[in-house]
């Protein structure tokens, strides 16, 4: 059974002194009073998205919290589809508050961050909170403040589920993927394990997915229940068979612009900590709860759910997980995360 954990307080702390630490008492004073406008924006479209529960808790406890001196609007798809335009917009001042996923952190540079979407890396909801709500998760927060240079601070670390495969067929063993065109990354060490397995790991936009299912474009794709069920995958031509592969337990970073940030006033600092933590319980709970509720509703609709021995497709992850650790030079930080299993 998943059990929700709140992010811990010794994360939260580690990030208000992260956050508030990092200009000078100029820039992070601000002007007392001074109302701000923050964007606040995702990539999903669906009105239902988990995503969007926690952007909308942010903006409620941000609002109330600070007495008028913020207003928050947030977009749910409708200033970028590609988490690379919101990480964009971050940077220029499009955006104020962003949600984006390791990979298009690396590409800033920061490729100790991947290590969290390593293939089972993670062996459950609790083990993926163990992480991110501790020591590791402290560790990352900081690796991101001083690798961007204040551009990135995160101030929460929510889910996207754990992710299935699901495709023109049911796996009944590993080989069962081998020359099966998948999508998923294509580059990187997620790329490599799926080679390894035998898939095809093939490029495709989320939102152009559906058709390429429909049409067989793509043979298969992998998600968690909530995103793909709502983009309607399992009534395509392949994507009716779901194998719970459960080879993530997938993380998304919530993000602010430091910079900006550091111009806020103090009592305005605060007040975002405490809506990002309020967005953080949200979000999470509404992954949890919508895992289950999608899942039957992908069942009511015709699809079919099969589980399946993962112990290959563990002992397969491992030493690739210990070389990509090495080449990131996040070997502590692996060793750290598979303690607290």
């Amino acid at each position: 059974m998943k059990k929700f954990f709140s992010i811990s307080f010794v994360l939260l702390l580690a990030l208000s002194g992260i956050l508030a630490g990092c200009g000078s008492d100029e820039a992070s004073g601000g002007e007392a009073g001074k109302k701000i406008k923050i964007v606040a924006a995702h990539n999903q479209t669906s009105p239902d998205n988990p995503y969007q529960t926690g952007l909308l808790k942010f903006k409620e406890v941000a609002e109330s919290k600070s007495d008028g001196d913020i207003e928050v609007e947030v977009h749910a798809g409708t200033i970028g589809t590609e988490e690379s335009e919101l990480v964009e917009k971050l940077k220029l001042g499009g955006a104020d508050v962003v949600l984006v996923s390791p990979g298009f952190m690396t590409q800033t540079g920061i490729k100790e961050i991947d290590l969290l979407a390593l293939p089972y890396l993670f062996d459950s909801y609790d083990h993926w909170e163990k992480t991110v709500d501790g020591e590791v998760g402290e560790e990352m927060a900081k690796l991101i403040n001083d690798k961007s240079n204040n551009d990135f601070k995160l101030i929460g670390y929510w889910s996207a589920g754990v992710r299935h495969y699901y495709g023109k067929k049911p796996l009944e063993k590993m080989e069962d993927l081998k020359g099966m065109t998948f999508r998923t990354q294509t580059s990187g060490v997620v790329a490599d394990y799926w080679k390894k397995v035998g898939a095809i790991p093939t490029s495709i936009a989320w939102g152009e997915l559906y058709q390429a299912l429909q049409q067989n474009v793509v043979d298969s794709a992998e998600n968690s229940y909530p995103y793909f069920i709502q983009q309607n995958h399992h009534k395509t031509k392949n994507g009716k068979y779901i194998t719970e592969t459960a080879h993530d337990y997938t993380t998304r970073f919530l993000l602010v612009n430091g910079k900006k940030f550091d111009s806020y006033s103090k009592e305005q600092q605060d007040t975002i900590i405490e809506a990002a933590k309020a967005s953080v319980e949200a979000e999470r709970e509404a992954v949890y709860a919508q895992e289950d509720e999608y899942k039957q509703k992908a069942i009511d609709e015709g699809a079919e759910v099969n589980e399946i021995d993962r112990e290959a497709f563990i002992k397969l992850a491992e030493p690739l997980q210990e070389k990509a650790a090495k080449e990131m030079g996040a070997e502590d930080l692996l060793e750290k995360v598979k303690k607290l299993k």
